[in-house]
């Protein structure tokens, strides 16, 4: 067949799109860095500063208010040995870059998820391009993210953000869409504008399934900053990295012990925070 039908240059044509792109928004690429980078770095200082004692009994009070002293003990144990196996930093600079790399995600994923769940039009549009993004493997979103934004962690964050967002947005359309079309009816019928049935009916009652979305979030962002070391990303993830390039199992072991640790912590959290949420309702 390869002699019959002439070979569509898919890859040429990517590169030269991404060659304009980085070419013509050179400035703007460079702004953004920028920012993100003094985002990165300011985050990292305040993290870092803040002593590990500190930080531990932190965390220990919310899993405390959220959930109980059982989650609390078992925040306190995982840090402490994420502590003693000496990865308190590189934990820290990992969490750094899921809390960024989530936030971004989320204030995207959010207005999409709800202009496609209350437009059928976009909802035809969006739900294609998600499972193209899901589907997509996660090492290729690193390949943009290098000419836009060079090494390092920005392009970690910029790779992290396009692959972490899907769940966001489409467990966003189903929190609304799932609404019962009865309670729609009344606040019709009290004569609520489009704004009013968002904010009071739709948003709060698909508050759980949004709420879920943002948990697969940042999941999905801890695993790929952990793959974005491989471009430079620093944190829990370049300590494999180095473990595999060094052919030492016990770090890399150590440091996928502490990856663990930290994305059974913030599952947990977030779970709490939407069970907690869903008792107060």
């Amino acid at each position: 067949m390869e002699g019959v039908l002439p070979r569509v240059p898919i890859g040429p044509w990517i590169e030269a799109g991404l060659k304009w792109l980085t070419t013509e928004y050179s400035v703007v690429t460079r702004g953004i860095s920028r920012m993100t980078q003094d985002g990165i770095d300011n985050l990292n200082d305040v993290l870092l500063g803040t002593p590990d004692w500190v930080f531990m009994a932190v965390v220990a009070l919310i899993c405390l208010r959220l959930s109980g002293w059982r989650l609390m003990l078992g925040a306190i144990v995982g840090l402490l040995l994420i502590d003693n196996m000496g990865l308190w930093d590189p934990m820290v600079q990992t969490l750094t870059l899921v809390v960024i790399a989530t936030a971004v995600a989320v204030v995207i994923a959010l207005p999409i998820g709800i202009m496609a769940a209350l437009s059928n039009r976009l909802y035809r549009i969006v739900m294609p391009v998600l499972d193209f993004m899901q589907t997509m493997p996660a090492f290729v979103y690193l390949i943009p993210a290098i000419p836009f934004f060079g090494i390092g962690s920005v392009s970690a964050i910029f790779a992290t953000v396009i692959f972490s967002m899907p769940p966001a947005i489409r467990l966003t359309i189903l929190g609304i869409r799932q609404v019962p079309v009865e309670l729609i009816e009344a606040s019709d019928a009290y004569g609520a504008t489009r704004m009013q049935k968002l904010f009071k009916v739709q948003l709060p009652l698909s508050l759980p399934t949004i709420m879920a979305g943002i948990n697969q979030t940042i999941m999905l962002a801890l695993s790929m900053v952990v793959i974005a070391a491989m471009i430079g990303a620093e944190g829990l993830g370049s300590e494999v990295w180095r473990a595999i390039q060094r052919l030492r199992p016990g770090d890399g072991f150590e440091a996928g012990i502490a990856v663990v640790i930290l994305a059974m912590l913030l599952d947990r959290i977030t779970q709490s925070i939407r069970k907690s949420r869903r008792d107060r309702e």
